[in-house]
């Protein structure tokens, strides 16, 4: 998409992506409600009026709304049971979603964060195929003047191979290793050309943590093309480790550890679209997969209106052996809209500040 302007380029950016994620997610619920048997009556992506509608041989309309900030799928029956008054005309016995078990209703919930996953699994998996698998670069790019590196004879361009016996394969093995080994020796085995050689650094303490420093940067990132099978398995894998990654951010952020300024909203996501397709597809692939491992954790908080929520009201019939009165799910969907409409407005307000809008205002008024 580099030869769109960028105007262009991040709106129609913005649209795949985020058009790709929620497609992806709704058709995990619909999937699984066709699998448990319920009717599905609207699948939609995009929310308000519908710019293009179509209706299939099973009555389920499909859908695509003006605001591209979502999608839902409408399923036969979804009121509480006790709020259901279904019109004996219409109404399609069996095929109602309260009318299945506790066990059902949570697989076709759970579908739509599963099916994310598997699309970033999915992703990761080609790209690992295609592109390979960073397996990073423990060659030396720039060595410092006057640095410990240039000290022991390294010089730009050496391999390093292990440090005090232990092999290193990546740039960032290389930063764990000396960090904390500030002005004690280490023996490094390097290869230089077609030479391997052993030089002994001793790392500096950094001014600002005492961190050891040997004073060298990595080379270019370095690929390895994976098979197919290998490329499923470290895809998944990735999966599972950005979906770590995620929620350790996350907790970093409720324990103050990292600051809130790093939560984005649509705007956001809109300007990073349009970044990484101007980089290329495959860089733009990776975001989608990165999204998506988020929009699934996201949508499995236990906060009510989220499918986390409607999870957890259901291991609550699960365990009560009934529903939660229709008043308590009310209330809870109400708290649960509006903490998410708090998030997306401090979200947005972030990105407004991000984007400099904030600032150009303030200074506008005075």
């Amino acid at each position: 998409m580099d030869f769109l302007p960028d105007p262009f380029r991040t709106i129609l950016a913005f649209v795949v992506v985020l058009g790709v994620l929620i497609f992806v997610h709704e058709l995990g619920h619909y999937l699984a409600a066709r699998w448990r048997g319920v009717h599905v009556e609207r699948f939609s992506i995009g929310f308000g009026r519908a710019i293009a509608s179509w209706n299939d041989k099973r009555g389920c309309e499909w859908r695509i709304g003006w605001i591209p900030l979502g999608g839902y799928v409408k399923m036969h029956g979804m009121e509480h049971p006790s709020d259901a008054m279904p019109d004996p005309g219409t109404f399609r016995a069996g095929e109602s979603f309260h009318e299945k078990s506790v066990g059902d209703r949570a697989i076709v919930v759970a579908a739509g964060p599963a099916f994310n996953f598997l699309l970033a699994a999915v992703l990761f998996a080609l790209i690992f195929a295609v592109h390979g698998k960073p397996v990073g670069s423990t060659a030396v790019q720039t060595v410092v003047a006057g640095s410990a590196a240039e000290r022991a004879g390294l010089v730009p361009g050496d391999r390093i191979l292990a440090l005090d016996g232990e092999r290193v394969a990546r740039f960032d093995q290389l930063q764990r290793h000396i960090q904390p080994r500030a002005g004690q020796p280490v023996q490094i085995l390097l290869r230089r050309g077609e030479t391997e050689m052993t030089v002994t650094a001793t790392p500096v303490a950094r001014p600002d943590d005492g961190r050891g420093m040997l004073g060298v940067s990595g080379g270019a990132i370095e690929r390895e093309k994976l098979d197919p099978f290998s490329a499923v398995v470290e895809g998944s894998w990735h999966m599972v480790v950005v979906s770590g990654q995620t929620l350790s951010g996350v907790w970093q952020m409720i324990t103050g550890q990292r600051g809130s300024e790093e939560i984005g909203g649509p705007l956001r996501i809109a300007q990073l679209s349009g970044e990484v397709a101007g980089v290329g597809f495959l860089t733009m692939l990776s975001f989608i997969a990165i999204l998506s491992v988020n929009l699934a954790l996201i949508n499995l908080f236990p906060i009510p209106i989220l499918d986390g929520g409607h999870l957890v009201f259901y291991a609550a019939e699960a365990i009560r052996g009934r529903p939660l009165a229709a008043r308590t799910q009310e209330y809870a969907f109400r708290g649960g809209f509006a903490l998410l409409i708090t998030l997306m407005i401090f979200a947005t307000w972030n990105d407004l500040t991000q984007l400099g809008v904030v600032r150009w205002i303030s200074g506008l008024i005075g």
